[in-house]
């Protein structure tokens, strides 16, 4: 046989056989993907979403600003006795814990297989997904940045595990995702300082902070990578479905790695995780962030006020809590240096008390107000820390300006690669866009009724007096008429 034709019955051969493999590698991730959809659309979900249940499970995606709503909203509503153990890594979670009545943490949903699904009230904020890569990408090089101080990339790898071990709180690197990309991001920094030692000063200029590839790791290389793309690519919309890579269901890696391969899979997933956002007592989005607080504010705060007036918390029970949950006052120690220091020589059990009185006596108007200045105070403090940071790896400075320069081309494959978070925000945006106009609404009814009710209690209030009033003003007629037919009296 001519080995031209041998070679072509072998090619059409082998992409017969390809193809073959493709299609069933395909059915394969089909059926596990749709399996799973089908089991999770299927699963019981509080119908009563208005309501605030026994627990809120505050699903804190990366990078939407829930850090402030953490620190600033629920830490003002709740008691230090009901907050559950940390939880930013799915093995520090422990839900024997009795009273725990907030759960905050980056773990995916698929933390719900822990809770009670009936008792549990799930909230969350949502970020436009070209802002939250620009945000990931920024912020793991500011992390990474801070260990620059030491000599080499062994010194810095060999401090930060010494201190971790010492510290009572949680580190930054011990925080789903970053525990993967911040030493990613370290590693790469140390690289590339290296190699500018070794090459000497270089007069290149560079415009843009997001392409300085002798400092930093360029932001085209980020997005492109096979890290970013596990973990930060379309990272709201699997942890809404609970299928990050620090989920707790064993066919998540499978089911990710079906998506990735067939895009169409994907709308299985996202189908998911619109069910999951309809069904959550809020859902805010950063952007908005004004309108997003007011919302919190009535919806989520209003009602935990309630369930605060409404409990009663003996001393016993807070004491004793208290100890048991002392590691959850912590959460973050890049925030620790929030707290001021000074104060730790103060009784504890008294400031326990005035917080506890506090938070029973609050009202949604106050507790704005307290969100406001907390929020102020806290933004100063990261706008210093990420200053510092960025000082090291000088001229990169990381600003809103300079992303607008970054080019459309770079800016359309973020979003082609995040195309599911680009559909999920977009859902997103109309339930908050609904829910605002229903609140304003109540608020408004209810604004209302309080005036009513205000004119009626005035009336109530003016009721008696107009009566004397009206009673002495008839007994003056009463006499001025007497006395004129006495004088016509003597006339006659």
């Amino acid at each position: 046989m001519d080995p031209i034709i041998k070679l072509t019955l072998l090619l059409l051969f082998f992409r017969i056989a390809c193809a073959s493999t493709v299609e069933k590698n395909f059915e394969h991730c089909e059926t596990v993907v749709k399996n799973w959809a089908s089991s999770a659309l299927h699963q019981g979900i509080n119908k009563d979403k208005h309501t605030l249940q026994d627990l809120l499970f505050f699903l804190h995606v990366p990078r939407t600003g829930g850090r402030s709503y953490y620190h600033c909203f629920l830490k003002k509503l709740y008691p230090s006795s009901q907050e559950c153990p940390r939880s930013y890594d799915k093995l520090r979670f422990d839900p024997r814990k009795e009273k725990c009545r907030l759960l905050a943490t980056h773990d995916d949903y698929s933390m719900m297989e822990k809770l009670p699904k009936e008792r549990t009230s799930v909230v969350t904020i949502v970020r436009n997904p070209v802002d939250r890569v620009f945000s990931s990408y920024e912020f793991s090089v500011e992390v990474a940045a801070r260990f620059l101080v030491h000599p080499d990339l062994a010194s810095a790898t060999k401090m930060s595990k010494r201190l971790r071990a010492k510290k009572a709180g949680v580190s930054t690197l011990d925080i789903w995702p970053w525990k993967y990309l911040v030493p990613w991001m370290r590693a790469d920094l140390f690289a590339r300082r290296h190699a500018r030692r070794q090459k000497g000063s270089s007069e290149d200029k560079i415009d843009s902070p997001y392409d300085m590839k002798d400092i930093l790791m360029p932001l085209q290389e980020f997005i492109d990578d096979p890290i970013v793309h596990d973990i930060v690519h379309n990272g709201a919309t699997f942890q809404i479905a609970g299928l990050t890579n620090n989920s707790y269901l064993d066919e998540s890696h499978e089911i990710r790695h079906c998506v990735r391969e067939y895009k169409s899979l994907g709308q299985h997933v996202l189908r998911v995780a619109k069910m999951r956002l309809d069904a959550m007592l809020y859902v805010g989005l950063t952007a908005e962030h004004k309108e997003s607080a007011t919302m919190f504010a009535n919806v989520v705060g209003s009602q935990v006020i309630s369930q605060l007036r409404d409990a009663n918390f003996s001393t016993g029970t807070l004491a004793d809590n208290q100890s048991g949950n002392s590691s959850s006052l912590h959460l973050d120690s890049e925030l620790e240096s929030n707290v001021d220091q000074n104060n730790s020589t103060l009784d504890e059990k008294a400031l326990q008390d005035e917080d506890e009185a506090k938070r029973k006596n609050m009202t949604v108007t106050e507790l704005i107000e307290v969100y406001e200045g907390c929020i102020s105070s806290l933004l100063k403090t990261q706008s210093r820390r990420r200053f510092a940071s960025l000082k090291r790896i000088s001229p990169a400075n990381f600003s809103k300006e300079a992303r607008r320069h970054v080019s459309d081309a770079v800016l359309q494959e973020i979003r082609t690669l995040n195309y599911l978070d680009v559909d999920l925000f977009k859902y997103a945006q109309e339930i908050f866009a609904m829910r605002h106009v229903q609140l304003m609404g109540n608020l408004d009814m209810k604004d209302g009724s309080e005036s009513k009710l205000d004119r009626a209690r005035a009336f109530e209030l003016w009721r008696i007096p107009l009566l004397v009033m009206l009673f002495i003003l008839l007994l003056v007629l009463f006499l001025l008429a007497n006395a004129r037919r006495r004088v016509s009296k003597v006339k006659v």
